[in-house]
């Protein structure tokens, strides 16, 4: 330790009083300067996870959005204009919608089969995306939502991707909806003929 110290006496009795000063200059400016580096990497920090937080806040925001507009969509008189009788294939439509926001669903689309209620029936399915970013997540969830009238996003969790926060996953189940086929007359003749054989007995 008294090496270095000696060392440094000499050295400073060896410069001129303009490098003295230039030494002192920089033993002040060293700590300044390093206090902004790390001042301005921090800043940069805290604006690069700002900006990730409004982006996720965005998509979230959207996808709340469509959440609410699929699980309280009304039959309005056009959608039960455009149902028919005939079930629309979802894998179909799903994969479609994909397409449109440019990108494949890798996974598979699982069919949950159709439940008949009053004079209408439902068909679902659902399945898992995952690394999508804001743009694909959201053309996603409007090419189903608007492609179809007689289609609806009935269920929709979302989160960020544990790896890579700017990307989402969701899991979707989405509904299609038809029209109870009406019996065909001779069927319902058929009908009425076997209950007035029924009642005669």
């Amino acid at each position: 330790m008294s090496a270095i110290t000696d060392k440094a006496r000499d050295f400073w009795d060896r410069i001129s009083p303009r490098e003295r000063n230039l030494v002192v200059l920089l033993g002040v400016a060293a700590p300044v300067i390093l206090a902004l580096w790390l001042g301005s990497a921090i800043h940069d920090g805290l604006g690069a996870m700002d900006h990730a937080n409004n982006r996720a806040r965005k998509a979230l925001a959207a996808v709340e959005s469509m959440r609410a507009k699929g699980e309280s969509k009304p039959a309005s008189d056009d959608a039960l204009a455009a149902m028919t009788t005939d079930s629309l294939s979802l894998p179909t439509y799903i994969t479609n919608a994909a397409k449109q926001a440019k990108f494949d669903i890798k996974g598979a689309i699982t069919p949950h089969g159709s439940q008949t209620k009053g004079d209408f029936v439902t068909n679902s399915a659902s399945l898992q995306v995952e690394k999508l970013d804001i743009e694909e997540a959201k053309d996603f969830l409007h090419a189903l939502e608007t492609d179809s009238k007689v289609v609806a996003i009935t269920k929709l969790d979302i989160d960020r991707d544990f790896r890579d926060k700017d990307k989402l996953r969701m899991d979707v189940e989405v509904s299609a909806y038809s029209k109870v086929p009406k019996a065909s007359g001779s069927d319902a003749g058929s009908a009425a003929t076997g209950s007035s054989t029924k009642a005669s007995h």
